[in-house]
């Protein structure tokens, strides 16, 4: 085998604290999520283990008594809040106790401790759900060894890490429809976050629809609110403002915000949806339970988390990168239109 055809050696931790300037026992610490390392140091030995390719070998999953302990996997979430994220948990945990397996949860702080509180578990892999993780932060727990499955990712996660979301520019794409199959023309948005994945795609599917009917949105019927009901009600309340150009439909891009154009509706002495209709986006129970009960585009959100769960377990069973070649696997699940009474014809 001539040199250029002979396989390179893993990096160790030895070229690893060569490159960052330190000994081998605080590289080890720190791939061990280890606490007793200044967060300068931290970072020189991550940034090495990126350059170099490291990736730690797998763990044994064994306790104090080095017996085999049972398998688990980490869910790191933002928070707590909201039917959302219960959906999603629900869909996980009906995964793992199928399969034997528990759950570790953690909330990610706005610090790093959440990302050494992983490196120190022996876990199949971690199930990421609306935390704006960085590239460094994913590469840090791909180099420790854990892999992740993102869910609904913030930003554009890298071309090597797994991510599982919905088919949101389609979603965008039905609510439209629907409003201009009723006869809507006059139409306002309220959006997420102007940079975030999901957002700009339910909003580029939906104006993109318009388009395509020669329906132009103005630009204050579009308003970003950052997934925030009082922002999307004070938003709402703007576009209704004016009695001889309002709009006769509103979509949201979630059914929280859609919410605070039900608010906006109530104050401005609007009936819905004789006078204002309403489409939102997720289908939480917030949405059947509203009044009237809301038109909203449904992502599969229980299975969304199922299906993060199982990508772990099948590929710590099979023992097969969740990445080859570079590239990770991407799922989109269906979203699909579901018509309640917050819309109709406009008057």
């Amino acid at each position: 085998m001539s040199p250029s055809t002979e396989p390179r050696s893993a990096p160790t931790m030895a070229q690893i604290a060569d490159r960052a300037g330190t000994s081998v026992p605080t590289v080890s610490k720190v791939l061990n999520g280890g606490t007793d390392v200044s967060e300068a140091m931290r970072h020189r030995v991550m940034e090495a283990a990126q350059e170099l390719g490291y990736r730690r070998k797998a763990r044994a999953r064994v306790g104090a008594d080095h017996r085999p302990v049972a398998p688990l996997v980490d869910v790191v979430v933002k928070h707590m809040e909201g039917s959302w994220i219960s959906r999603v948990l629900e869909g996980v945990e009906a995964e793992a106790a199928r399969y034997g397996v528990d759950l570790a949860l953690t909330v990610a702080r706005s610090d790093e401790n959440w990302i050494r509180r992983l490196l120190r578990r022996p876990s199949i892999g971690a199930i990421i759900v609306l935390v704006d993780t960085s590239a460094a932060q994913l590469n840090v727990l791909t180099s420790g060894a854990i892999p992740v499955v993102v869910i609904d990712p913030i930003s554009r996660p890298p071309a090597d890490v797994a991510s599982i979301g919905a088919t949101n520019w389609d979603g965008g794409r039905l609510a439209a429809e629907h409003l201009l199959d009723l006869g809507h023309s006059r139409i306002g948005i309220i959006g997420g976050r102007r940079t975030e994945l999901s957002s700009s795609a339910r909003i580029d599917g939906f104006v993109t629809a318009l388009r395509g009917a020669g329906v132009a949105v103005p630009p204050n019927w579009l308003a970003y609110c950052d997934w925030d009901r009082e922002r999307a009600h004070r938003a709402a309340t703007a576009m209704l403002s004016s009695q001889a150009a309002r709009p006769s439909a509103i979509f949201a891009c979630s059914d929280f915000m859609a919410l605070g154009a039900y608010d906006a509706a109530r104050d401005a002495s609007l009936s819905i949806p004789a006078e204002l209709s309403v489409v939102g986006f997720d289908d939480i129970q917030e949405s059947a339970w509203a009044t009237p009960p809301m038109t909203t585009v449904q992502q599969p959100i229980v299975e969304m988390g199922a299906a993060a769960f199982r990508m772990l377990y099948q590929a710590d069973r099979t023992e097969s990168p969740l990445s080859t070649g570079g590239s990770a696997t991407r799922m989109e699940l269906e979203t699909r239109l579901i018509t309640r009474l917050s819309t109709r014809s406009p008057a």
